[in-house]
């Protein structure tokens, strides 16, 4: 079990539960709630309920329990293998593939593939659930996915993360015709403060994220554009073009429940992945083709153009 502690420092009111799900990055409200449930939250030295309102000066204290996760085992699931060598792997990641375990999904994941190619080699600074993973796309997405095969290479993408020097950029369709030939959103994203599974524009407890776009060709309704990421928040570029109202083709959560097109998701491509080579020092790039149904999707719009 470990400990997390949070002092208020304004006057506050704030209800607690909804505090600590914006404080405590990766648990749900729900859960959150569950653990006071079971008396694993305090507010000074005393355990509280869900609908405690904090006060200034208050000490909250959080018990996590030590999570029981799942044996994962390797499986024989084939893989696009862009790059390869003793340190990184490349992956063009197909639609409906889900990065890493998690409950609903422990099998058929790329985790569970990456351990039947690699073995034992894959850095295990984010744990048994998520060996080799430095960052994640939606199981939707498709495109390039940088996974390490020791730590040492690891903590050194990590850190080009956290800088922002590693080059991300997506192309993507959108609904309707984007006004501007190119622009940027700087918008911070946290949860969305009603729904939980979703992320939205937050300027009160939101995190920096900031995205660059480029029409690349037009058709009328819809318009293909490419986004380069300076931030990586969950659903950026979703959140973001939804933002000024041109969410994603496909994208039922963001975007209308309704599409004119049989589509399974968003219409997202991670495209082009840069980075530094954590032995070499080169700088890399490496640019995933885009996926069939991407292309068939173009080439019916720019006929019907």
């Amino acid at each position: 079990m470990r400990l997390e502690e949070f002092q208020i420092e304004t006057e506050n009111g704030e209800r607690i539960d909804k505090y600590l799900a914006n404080e405590m990055s990766g648990f749900s409200r729900s859960y959150i709630q569950k653990l006071m449930k079971d008396g694993h939250v305090y507010v000074n030295g005393k355990a509280v309920t869900a609908n405690y309102k904090l006060a200034y000066d208050d000490m909250i204290t959080v018990e996590i329990p030590d999570l029981v996760e799942p044996d994962i085992v390797p499986e024989n699931i084939p893989l696009d293998i862009l790059n390869e060598d003793d340190d990184i792997l490349i992956v063009n990641k197909p639609k409906g593939m889900v990065v890493h375990p998690a409950a609903g999904h422990y099998s058929g994941t790329l985790v569970n593939a990456l351990m039947y190619h690699c073995g034992e080699s894959l850095s295990g600074i984010n744990g048994v659930m998520r060996p080799g993973i430095v960052h994640r796309i939606d199981m939707d997405t498709t495109g390039s996915l940088l996974v390490c095969k020791n730590d040492q290479a690891h903590q050194k993408l990590a850190e080009q993360l956290k800088v922002h020097s590693i080059k991300r950029v997506y192309h993507a369709i959108v609904c309707g015709n984007l006004k501007e030939d190119s622009g940027t959103i700087d918008a911070p994203i946290g949860r969305h403060p009603v729904d939980r599974k979703k992320m939205s524009i937050n300027y009160q407890n939101g995190r920096e994220a900031v995205t660059h776009y480029q029409v690349l060709e037009r058709f009328g309704d819809y318009t293909y554009i490419s986004c380069r990421l300076e931030t990586g928040r969950t659903h950026q570029i979703r959140v973001h073009m939804a933002s000024i109202r041109h969410p994603l083709l496909g994208d039922t959560v963001y975007g209308p429940q309704k599409c004119p097109f049989k589509l399974q998701g968003q219409t997202l491509h991670a495209k082009i992945l840069g980075i530094t080579h954590p032995t070499t020092g080169e700088y890399m790039e490496f640019d995933a083709p885009l996926p069939e149904y991407f292309e068939d999707l173009l080439g019916r719009m720019r006929q019907n153009r």
